[in-house]
C-alpha cells in the first residue's frame, strides 16, 4: 500500500507560542521558517523496538530545512486547532503508516538557522514509542529509514555530527542525560 502521498504544505496554520507555550496566533509553515523564524509548536518523537533500537529517518532531499540529514524517527508541527497527541499520531501514520502509544518527556526551545534558507524557531514536545510494525515510507517525507543501537548511534554522531540536524542532536543529549531509564523500560 503506498504512503506516498502529499502531506504537508507550505501554507498550512502553525501555532505561534511564547516561551511558556501560550497561544499568541497562528501563521503559515513557509513563513515561520523565513529569516530567523517565528516562535511555533513543534514535536519530535523517538521510536524504538523491541531490540532497544530507535529509528532514524533521513529527510527528504525536497525538505527546505536540513533536506538529507538524519535525524528522529519523526518530526513536525501541530495545525491550528490540533492536540499535541492528534498532531504525533497523524505524522506517525502520515510519514512511516505507524501507530504506537507516545509517552511525553520534555519540551523544550530552540533556534538553529540553516544558512539562508531559514530557521526553525521552535518550542518542542519530545516523545517516546515502541513498536516492531514494519514502516511504510512516505517519500514525500522520507529519503531513507534505518534502525540503530544507541551505542551505534553514539559512534557515528560523534564521528560525524554534521550528518544530523540540530534538534535531533539536542534531544537524544537530554535523552541519554535524563531519560535513560524511560528508554531502558520500552
Amino acid at each position: 500500500m503506498s504512503n506516498n502521498r502529499i502531506v504537508s504544505f507550505d501554507d498550512e496554520k502553525l501555532v505561534l507560542v511564547d516561551e511558556n507555550d501560550n497561544v499568541l496566533g497562528y501563521e503559515n509553515k513557509d513563513t515561520c521558517h523565513d529569516g530567523d523564524g517565528i516562535l511555533h509548536r513543534a514535536f519530535s518523537i523517538f521510536i524504538f523496538n523491541d531490540k532497544g533500537e530507535l529509528l532514524l529517518q533521513q529527510r527528504s532531499k525536497e525538505k527546505r530545512l536540513w533536506g538529507l540529514y538524519w535525524s528522529n524517527t519523526c518530526c513536525s508541527h501541530p495545525r491550528k486547532g490540533e492536540t499535541y497527541e492528534q498532531a504525533t499520531h497523524r505524522r506517525l501514520k502520515e510519514e512511516l503508516g505507524l501507530d504506537a502509544p507516545l509517552k511525553f518527556l520534555f519540551k523544550f526551545k530552540y533556534h538553529a538557522r540553516f544558512n539562508d534558507a531559514g530557521s526553525e524557531n521552535e518550542l518542542c514536545s519530545v516523545y517516546v514509542g515502541k513498536t516492531n510494525a514494519d514502516p511504510r515510507v512516505n517519500q514525500n517525507e522520507i529519503a531513507a529509514i534505518r534502525f540503530v543501537s544507541p551505542q551505534e548511534l553514539e559512534k557515528e554522531m560523534a564521528e560525524h555530527p554534521e550528518r544530523f540536524t540540530p534538534w535531533f542532536k539536542m534531544e537524544w543529549d537530554r535523552i541519554k542525560k535524563d531519560y535513560p531509564d524511560v528508554i531502558k523500560s520500552l
